[in-house]
């Protein structure tokens, strides 16, 4: 217990020189202190720190399988907006609104409580040290792999921010209805590639949708939509816009729970659930990524882990840039 008190109090104390220094460096010297993240950055400070993660984060998808998903969207809303800081997890405060009540996040975000858990789990064996940001960006791996999904090295060393960014939520997550030239210039301004936007979107192999997000498409009668397969979907999506508009349905029929490429499959077959999903596979540029994918697991599971590794890779605070919240709701 003692030599437990001793590493908390030197890691928490490691932490605080290390700003302390680069504050100097900026004051004297008129430099800023920038970091490259590192998958060994807490391999010292906190030699823990994602076991303790994994076992948060496993046993509650155990809990509830659906988490998965849920945790892995997280991490993709929170990288899109402003980069990967932990903001999208930050409640309301007198200074700013928080991204959790943004249209695109509202009654539908989920895993907040999950992520302040595991954080709380590392405060307790190395306090100060390890960011939100970096929780989340763990979880993610944690429960794609909870999924029978991919695994990827996870860069650490990210900083969280101190405020919250609710206009860009609004602005600048993708849209249910996107066109594929939108998806491709979103993604595209963060850095992302087409084939990137498309191995993402392959993370609608698990998970659920809300009736209001699928409703025109299913009863549209359009000619990008199997006819039994949106039949099938309107007896838990009534057409009338006041009813049962927060029903859930599954993003893909086949095998909901496992992370596979029968989401690609699916959209060959005009059975997309949301308008964005079926625009992947419509015609246009990315149609050969979609079949390739549908043909090849292998293929869509490397790239899938290539494109997360890119995406954490967003903008990330480091070095004296922002802090390392205590708890992840709230600034410190």
């Amino acid at each position: 217990m003692a030599s437990m008190n001793w590493r908390s109090k030197s890691t928490s104390s490691f932490a605080f020189v290390n700003t302390a220094l680069c504050l100097l460096l900026v004051l004297h010297f008129s430099t800023t202190c920038e970091a490259k993240l590192s998958s060994k950055f807490y391999d010292k400070t906190c030699p823990n720190a994602i076991s303790t993660i994994r076992s948060s984060i496993r046993s509650a998808i155990s809990r509830e399988r659906r988490m998965a998903a849920s945790l892995i969207r997280l991490h993709f809303h929170d990288c899109f907006v402003k980069g990967c800081d932990a903001s999208i997890l930050l409640d309301d405060s007198p200074r700013f609104k928080t991204e959790k009540s943004a249209l695109p996040n509202r009654n539908s975000a989920r895993g907040y409580e999950l992520i302040e858990n595991a954080k709380a789990r590392v405060e307790k064996i190395c306090p100060g040290v390890v960011s939100c940001a970096d929780v989340l960006a763990v979880a993610a791996r944690e429960a794609s792999l909870a999924v029978s999904g991919p695994s990827w090295t996870v860069k650490l060393g990210r900083r969280d921010s101190k405020r919250a960014y609710p206009d860009e939520a609004n602005t600048d997550l993708p849209g249910f209805t996107d066109s594929l030239d939108r998806l491709i210039s979103r993604f595209a301004g963060k850095g992302l590639s087409a084939r990137d936007m498309v191995a993402l979107s392959g993370a609608h192999t698990i998970g659920q949708a809300q009736c209001f997000t699928f409703r025109n498409r299913i009863y549209s009668n359009t000619s990008d939509i199997n006819a039994s397969f949106a039949r099938s979907r309107r007896s838990r999506c009534p057409a009338a816009v006041n009813q049962g508009s927060s029903n859930l349905a599954p993003l893909e029929l086949v095998t909901p729970n496992s992370f596979d490429n029968n989401y690609f499959k699916n959209l060959i077959q005009k059975k997309g659930l949301l308008q964005s999903d079926q625009v992947l596979f419509s015609g246009g540029s990315t149609d050969r990524i979609v079949s390739e994918y549908s043909k090849n697991s292998a293929r869509f599971r490397a790239d899938f882990a290539a494109a997360m590794v890119r995406m954490g890779d967003i903008k990330p605070l480091t070095g004296s840039a922002g802090q390392i919240r205590r708890i992840c709701s709230a600034v410190n």
